[in-house]
């Protein structure tokens, strides 16, 4: 075969297309989603190229019409985990002997059919499969995802690239390998481009992956999977299973060829698989890497120079986008007593014009969150803060769940630092308020730093420089994503890498090269050209 060093295409982040009235893009994602809101549809798992049917169906609803049926998938067991295993071993030794280029060329031409033909179909499949509206479905689904894909070649030839000197006489070469065994990548309901970047990142460095999605997001995943086949993947590459969480742990966990993990999701269920891994360490081939990008309580910090209106915006933007269901979404504000009542304002003005519906209807700012389960608990935690002594609700605070599982964009203004949902996790469309002082900024900067174990995004505003230098050095840890007068939540491949420490993961920095150094296990090469054939050193020798 003919050898070259490659150029590879200019790669730049993917423009985000409007949706307003009258534009191509709106028409056809208007048409695509009346297509497939006809449902019908009948999804099976993608194991070794082939589709495998179990006939375990398992129904999908849209969250924001959970009474609408658009059809089943098909739940698979540990027997098709087992299978998708075997699968991704068998595909292994090709894939990884497949010259880079070739390997890019997948993932560059997959980059180009979601920005082109499949563009209406991805927004679609995610908006009405996670309740997401048009604008946030097209920087996620579209958009993120072609820019994993493209800058993932990109730095993966970067990587390559980086090679040890030599002295005279020998040429040192490094040999970036992809990891012994299989990947296991484990993927969220909320963004559809972390669920193709979990898998795929692992997979263009040369290594062969089981990948399980989200329940509720099984049709984007098969989507993904579809678009990849088109592209060239080879069988087994990457394998599509919807088993249960439990049984599929059992089995990847307990296999010796299980050489890392590539996960987001919450921070107790990374706990229960980090434990499960060391339990059974003796077993593997290799120490498995384990990459994960976990929960998050997330800030927006002001002090008392901040423009207030500026504030209201990041807090409507930063934690009501989306139903707040990001791990980056701004979940607790600090704000100083004299800016409040004007902040306050503002962020009510906001929250009495947003409206809240079904995705269909491109107006609806607000849509469902995910499931049942999700509105149940979010449901409790309004109802605790309306009874609560040490809580206020200042906008919002109702729900219904009789056709979709609906929670208005709700504010609580908490009279103590301490209060519940300033420390803990919510993933839902609440934002939790505490005022402090003006003068007590290095107080309330050490309860913010103190209050939860999570360290992923955090959001500083102020006019005065001193300040932001003071807020930007004390608050160092608290934030894997550090955002000075702008919203917590919007990091953009190449541009912001994403990723947090503590409680918020292993902050790999998704979409750089740093997460795809953890896919490689790098070997040095020394050749040399004119071996010795005296065992002496120079200093051996007599005068």
């Amino acid at each position: 075969m003919p050898k070259g060093i490659y150029q590879l295409p200019d790669v730049k982040n993917e423009p985000v297309k409007s949706y307003a009235p009258g534009s191509p893009e709106r028409a056809a994602l208007k048409q695509k989603l009346e297509e497939l809101n006809r449902g019908g549809m009948d999804l099976p798992m993608i194991i070794n190229g082939k589709e495998v049917r179990t006939g375990n169906l398992q129904d999908i609803r849209p969250p924001h019409n959970h009474r609408h049926l658009l059809g089943s998938y098909h739940q698979g067991d540990k027997r098709h985990v087992r299978m998708a295993i075997d699968a991704a071993l068998k595909a292994k030794p090709a894939w990884e002997a497949m010259h880079w280029e070739s390997r890019a060329t997948i993932f560059l031409k997959a980059a180009e059919l979601i920005a082109g033909p499949y563009r209406s179909a991805f927004n679609a499949v995610t908006m009405i499969g996670q309740s997401k509206n048009a604008y946030q479905s097209e920087i996620d689904a579209v958009c993120e995802l072609v820019d994993f894909y493209r800058y993932n070649v990109k730095n993966m030839r970067e990587i390559y690239q980086m090679q040890p000197n030599s002295s005279p006489g020998v040429w040192n070469r490094m040999v970036w390998r992809p990891l012994e065994g299989f990947i296991f990548a484990l993927t969220p309901f909320n963004f559809t481009s972390i669920a193709g970047n979990l898998g795929g990142a692992p997979a263009l460095m040369g290594n062969t992956v089981v990948w399980k999605p989200s329940k509720t997001a099984v049709w984007s995943a098969h989507l993904i999977m579809q678009v990849l086949q088109e592209a060239g993947l080879p069988e087994g590459v990457i394998n599509l299973v919807y088993a249960g969480g439990r049984e599929t742990a059992e089995v990847v966990f307990d296999h010796p060829e299980f050489a890392g993990l590539h996960f987001t999701g919450s921070t107790a269920v990374f706990n229960g698989i980090w434990s499960s891994i060391a339990g059974n360490i003796g077993r593997y081939k290799s120490y498995p890497r384990i990459v994960g990008e976990t929960g998050g309580k997330d800030y927006i910090l002001a002090d008392e120079t901040a423009n207030a209106k500026q504030v209201a915006t990041a807090i409507t933007r930063g934690a009501f986008e989306y139903q707040g269901q990001k791990c980056s979404a701004a979940s607790r504000a600090y704000i100083p007593v004299n800016l409040w009542e004007e902040i306050r304002q503002y962020v009510t003005e906001d929250l009495t014009s947003i409206r809240t519906g079904v995705v269909e209807d491109f107006s609806n700012f607000v849509n469902a969150v995910i499931d049942e389960e999700s509105f149940d608990k979010l449901a409790a935690v309004i109802d605790g803060a309306s009874r609560s002594p040490d809580a206020e609700i200042v906008c919002g605070g109702t729900y219904d769940k009789s056709l979709g599982y609906f929670i208005q964009p709700t504010v609580i203004l908490a009279k103590k630092a301490d209060y519940i949902t300033m420390r803990e996790e919510l993933f839902g469309p609440i934002l939790t308020v505490y005022l402090y002082e003006p003068d007590k900024l290095e107080e309330t900067m050490n309860i913010l730093d103190n209050s939860t174990d999570y360290a992923l995004t955090g959001a500083i505003f102020s006019s005065d420089r001193a300040h932001i230098e003071k807020m930007t050095s004390r608050l160092m840890h608290t934030a894997g994503n550090f955002y000075i007068n702008d919203k917590p939540t919007g990091a953009v491949v190449d541009q912001q890498p994403f990723g947090g420490g503590r409680g918020s993961g292993t902050n790999d920095k998704a979409g750089s090269l740093f997460n795809l150094l953890r896919w490689v296990s790098p070997q040095c090469i020394k050749e040399t050209f004119v071996p010795a054939t005296d065992y002496l050193y120079p200093n051996f020798l007599e005068e």
